[in-house]
């Protein structure tokens, strides 16, 4: 059973497998198993790390206790194929975006999360197979999602794929919102279109007060049609005026470098009243010098190898070097000329040393010169990285101060972007994508999400029973803590086994104490899973 225990009791505490019945209508004299269990079955095969494919699912539960993961009786060979795709189809025809935020709003009241606020971001998955790639978007039918090439974040440029939205929870980074989008999607474009249309419903579902995003909501026209709502951004380098603001605050901290500072100025970028915060951190300022240094570094090195060549070359005249040395003068970045002069490179055709009042037979002419860096540049690029300013039109600081203004965006947006290298995680089921239909791809986006949710869900309890109880669990070096990973619980797991005897009574190996003190601590139902009165 290892940690499969953990996930089943997670869902369970959710409800998500009864509000999923709820929502999808469904003839249940044709069905053998609900499409509520067949989503259960597919969040246990996506945590359960096994990197096993969707039609491999009566493989994967062959040897897993099922009675205790779904509370009755059921045959691993009821989750093939056939009913998976069909219950992947049900959640595609329901609609796969309203259907996640229904469930995500449940889990996110059970949890009692506040959602202070949702962190909006994008990134790819690329797809083995054609699909409707060679398709124009416009022949499309509507709604379904165009997979196909675009930008790619996976660097796998030449496969297809689709782009997955998720705007994310502050507290836990539990997903309140997915949306599966064609492969070569615009996020400027897409991020506008997602709050202008699906907003409300955050709010009135979770209560949603102001939205954050990276710089790709920062464009003229989004800004305009979302002044009516709280949004917090940052303010892409290309804006005029950008990188002088950054240069002027990170030169007034570089010297004494603080932990943290910052200052608030006032904008009207694109016609809307914004707030705008410059922040400086050292640890930014580390990362830079180390950033620039490496750059600087393997720049200067082929300039400096370049200008050695240079320096060999013999020209016709003072001129063709002259020029040759200013060309060459216009291509350095990291470095420039210093001491230059022209030297005459006198040739003789007869072989010996030739006499002091010979003339001689023809005159080259080679640079001489040294090569120096500019440790100016350098500071400006460090300067330039070490600084960033964000954005809100929220303008009423009581309602958001500074330092609430900058702990949204970090380590809040942080919440979304580990989710999506949880997701990219190639032990995960959603490694690469292959199934029938764009269809069926985009509710797997939606399943895979879910998977998101109850791990990230999990994880919370977890801590938060801790926390409350004072109470701590062992870390991988031998110590303890109150903050261990979900991960890290579900390889602590590893190893429990259900032991049937006679088919009567079943006995739970390796489930030691420090396992059912966390059991406790999550309460009675994740305790029954792993008790032997089962």
């Amino acid at each position: 059973m290892d940690h499969l225990g953990l996930i089943a009791g997670m869902v369970d505490e959710l409800g998500l497998e009864e509000l999923i019945d709820t929502l999808i209508p469904q003839d249940q004299k044709q069905r053998r198993v609900c499409v509520g269990k067949c989503v259960k079955a597919m969040i246990l095969n996506g945590l359960g790390f096994a990197n096993r494919t969707l039609y491999l699912m009566p493989n994967f539960f062959k040897d897993k206790p099922i009675e205790r993961l779904f509370g009755e009786a059921i045959k691993a060979e009821y989750f093939n194929d056939d009913a998976l795709g069909r219950a992947l189809d049900s959640i595609y025809t329901y609609g796969t975006s309203n259907f996640y935020a229904q469930l995500a709003a449940q889990s996110v009241k059970r949890l009692g999360l506040s959602c202070e606020a949702g962190h909006l971001d994008s990134s790819t998955f690329h797809v083995d197979g054609d699909y409707n790639s060679r398709e124009n978007a416009e022949d499309l039918a509507d709604g379904v999602i165009h997979i196909t090439q675009g930008y790619s974040r996976d660097h796998r440029p030449d496969l297809n794929q689709v782009v997955l939205q998720l705007i994310c929870e502050n507290q836990a980074g539990i997903p309140l919102w997915m949306k599966a989008l064609s492969g070569n999607s615009n996020d400027s474009s897409d991020f506008r279109e997602t709050i202008k249309t699906h907003l409300s419903q955050l709010k009135a579902s979770v209560e949603l007060p102001v939205i954050v995003a990276d710089c790709a909501l920062y464009a003229k026209d989004t800004l305009q049609e979302l002044n009516d709502f709280p949004w917090i951004t940052r303010v892409p380098e290309t804006i005029r005026g950008v990188s002088e603001i950054c240069q002027a605050m990170a030169s007034e901290h570089m010297l004494d470098k603080p932990e943290q500072a910052f200052e608030s100025l006032c904008s009207n970028y694109g016609g809307v009243k914004q707030r705008w915060l410059v922040v400086y951190t050292r640890a930014a300022h580390q990362r830079a010098e180390k950033t620039v240094n490496r750059q600087f570094l393997k720049q200067s090195e082929v300039e400096w190898r370049a200008f050695e060549q240079l320096k060999k070359q013999e020209f016709a005249c003072d001129v063709d070097a002259k020029s040759a040395l200013n060309m060459f003068q216009k291509k350095l970045e990291t470095t420039e000329i210093n001491d230059f002069s022209i030297i005459e490179i006198k040739k003789f055709k007869k072989k010996g040393r030739p006499s002091k009042k010979q003339e001689p037979d023809e005159i080259r002419y080679q640079i001489q010169a040294n090569l120096s860096s500019l440790l100016d540049v350098r500071r400006r690029k460090i300067a330039k990285k070490c600084c960033f300013i964000l954005a809100t039109n929220e303008l009423d600081e009581t309602k958001l101060s500074d330092k609430q203004f900058l702990t949204h965006y970090t380590p809040g947006q942080q919440k979304v972007e580990g989710g999506f290298r949880f997701l990219k995680d190639p032990l995960f089921m959603a490694n690469t994508l292959f199934l029938k239909s764009p269809k069926r791809i985009e509710a797997l986006m939606a399943i895979m999400t879910l998977c998101l949710l109850v791990y990230s869900a999990l994880e919370y309890r977890i801590r938060q029973a801790l926390i409350e109880n004072k109470a701590t669990f062992p870390n991988q070096i031998g110590g303890s803590t109150d903050k261990p990973t979900a991960r890290w619980v579900f390889q602590f797991f590893v190893g429990i086994h259900i032991l049937i005897i006679g088919e009567i009574q079943s006995v739970v190996l390796n489930c030691n104490v420090q396992h059912f003190s966390l059991l406790k601590l999550l309460g009675e139902r994740y305790v029954l899973i792993y008790s032997n009165s089962q």
